[in-house]
């Protein structure tokens, strides 16, 4: 009897989180299907560019990966990533939901991602959220995946099943560097920086969360940082 190949649509940023639950899901036998959004973000070309040569790394062909824009989230507004009238804040985490939080990101980017999965008959989509060491984000909350799978199973064809597989769920970032090198993840074709798309400002909250990874794993981090980064 010919075995089914398993498949999984991959929420894929281009930043170290997705692309260590991109590589778990190789791992774990999937082929896969590479998701990619530019909404309006300061870095998004930055992002593709990092999407596209990590996919070209895994070796999958550019007709098997989905980059689809949503500009509609510049027009929402009322973050300082897609709003340019709005600061990133660069002096340090503080607790709280920050400026920098996208209103409803990742449920829009999961719908999207489940309709993508159905059509291709995916069984899995995986997206590389942080819920323990994030930045307070409350769409990377385990109970709201948990809660949006349902939503996605009921509102999709009967035959239709799909799992949000969420690898690093529970990891602390200096966990998920620990994974990105066991997997083999080419972390120098990361980008995590929040404003600049050249070289990472080291000062964001994403490059603070990253350059602290790096540090408590005792490792160094291979992409390059303004002189002036501040304390992690």
């Amino acid at each position: 009897m010919e075995s089914v190949e398993k498949r999984a649509v991959t929420i894929l940023s281009g930043g170290m989180d997705s692309t260590t639950a991109t590589f778990i899901a190789k791992r774990e036998g999937y082929r896969l299907i590479p998701l990619h959004f530019n909404y309006r973000q300061r870095t998004e070309k930055r992002e593709e560019e990092a999407f596209h040569r990590i996919c070209d790394y895994l070796q999958i062909p550019r007709e098997e990966r989905y980059v689809i824009d949503l500009p509609f989230f510049q027009q929402i507004g009322a973050s300082a990533l897609v709003d340019p009238t709005l600061e990133v804040p660069t002096d340090g985490i503080k607790p709280g939901i920050p400026i920098t939080y996208v209103p409803f990101r990742n449920g829009i980017f999961l719908s999207i991602a489940g309709a993508v999965a159905e059509k291709e008959g995916a069984e899995a989509i995986f997206i590389g959220v942080v819920e323990e060491d994030s930045s307070g984000y409350p769409d990377c909350r385990e109970e709201f995946i948990l809660q949006f799978e349902r939503a996605l199973n009921l509102g999709t064809k009967p035959e239709t099943t799909i799992e949000i597989k969420t690898p690093l769920i529970h990891l602390k970032k200096e966990e998920i560097v620990k994974e990105a090198v066991k997997y083999g993840v080419p972390l120098h074709l990361t980008w995590s920086c929040y404003q600049n798309e050249k070289v990472a400002c080291g000062v964001c909250d994403s490059c603070r969360l990253r350059l602290k990874g790096f540090q408590r794993a005792n490792l160094i981090d291979p992409i390059p940082y303004q002189k002036n980064k501040g304390e992690v």
